[in-house]
């Protein structure tokens, strides 16, 4: 589970919990009296509510909450426990209805409504036949949050100031890659999430230990799929074979598109018990000056596709799966432990 920066702050009549990134990027504060999230950046609001959600969990399960050795926003110190002593969750409100935002010590910029957290992700401890390794349930977790968390470490790393130079002058960095992608894989989530319910979506999946993920691993009647968004808003995309070029220029993307879905197939037939073949799928999104595909990559091992064309795509393929396979493979999918070899 990531560890995130989670804290109490109780002061004036107000209850909130806020929370960071690893980094130490504040994402903004759940107030536990109205059930909203407040945040400066709207664009943080999911991080946020994981971030929340994740905590909850770890409380009710007896985990370990990282604490950080600075206040959060405002003027006044969080409350923090004694050092061992556990401290049980507080009870998130449920708002029948919309109700005026608390006033705060600072100003807010951005504020959305939302439901209080749901329950986290469980932590379990029987997880797997083969490891006994206690695991988190990868189902919830959101497209694009490894990359949106990457983009605010970055962008933390750069400084208020050389962030927005570069976000004027559309500067190449690191966290405008991270951010784009983050967009990318946000997009097509999108197209999956429309998929009927035969279809499991997984997203964000951490893949080993070196930071690695899979964007989207789908698992449905026509087999198991690992997508890899590319964003390239302004680019023009030709694919010839195991070709694939932007701008012009030659990129791996299929070569790694291949690796990643013979190491899914590998691992989540580890665990499963039986063949899991899998197919690499990449969603191209923008590629506003042109889309070609002139040829499929040759052994039919990776397609690629449009990020409107995907879901036409895997709803095209024959029935390969029946619900028992699916729901099989989905079981072990979803535990963090299947991806971490």
């Amino acid at each position: 589970m990531t560890e995130w920066i989670v804290r109490r702050w109780v002061r004036f009549g107000h209850d909130r919990l806020y929370a960071a990134t690893p980094g130490g990027t504040d994402l903004g504060y759940l107030d536990l009296a109205t059930g909203r999230y407040h945040s400066d950046d709207l664009s943080n609001l999911p991080l946020l509510r994981k971030a929340i959600e994740d905590h909850m969990g770890a409380r009710r399960h007896g985990g370990s909450v990282r604490e950080p050795n600075r206040q959060p926003q405002g003027n006044a110190s969080p409350t923090a426990s004694p050092a061992g002593t556990p401290v049980a969750p507080p009870t998130l409100p449920t708002p029948l209805s919309p109700t005026p935002l608390a006033q705060s010590p600072g100003p807010v910029a951005a504020t959305a409504p939302v439901p209080p957290p749901a329950t986290a992700p469980p932590l379990t401890t029987a997880p797997s036949t083969r490891s006994g390794l206690r695991w988190h349930d990868l189902s919830d977790t959101r497209a694009g949050a490894a990359a949106r968390e990457r983009a605010l470490a970055e962008r933390e790393a750069q400084g208020m100031v050389r962030h927005m130079f570069a976000r004027v002058l559309d500067a190449k960095t690191d966290e405008r890659a991270w951010r784009i992608g983050a967009d990318g894989e946000q997009a097509v989530g999108d197209q999956l999430a429309a998929l009927d319910a035969r279809w499991r979506i997984l997203h964000a999946v951490r893949v080993g230990e070196r930071g690695a993920d899979i964007e989207h691993v789908v698992i449905g009647p026509g087999g198991v799929f690992t997508v890899n968004s590319k964003n390239h808003p302004k680019a023009s995309i030709w694919v010839g074979g195991d070709t694939f070029m932007v701008n012009g220029s030659r990129v791996p993307y299929i070569r790694n598109s291949r690796h990643e879905a013979r190491r899914a197939s590998r691992l989540l037939a580890e665990h499963v018990g039986f063949p899991v073949p899998v197919t690499g799928v990449i969603a191209v999104v923008g590629a506003r000056r042109g889309f070609t595909v002139k040829n499929q990559p040759i052994d039919g091992a990776v397609t690629v596709v449009t990020r409107r064309g995907i879901r036409r795509y895997l709803t095209s393929q024959p029935q390969r799966l029946g619900l028992r396979e699916i729901d099989a493979i989905h079981e072990v999918a979803r535990r963090s432990t299947t991806w971490h070899r």
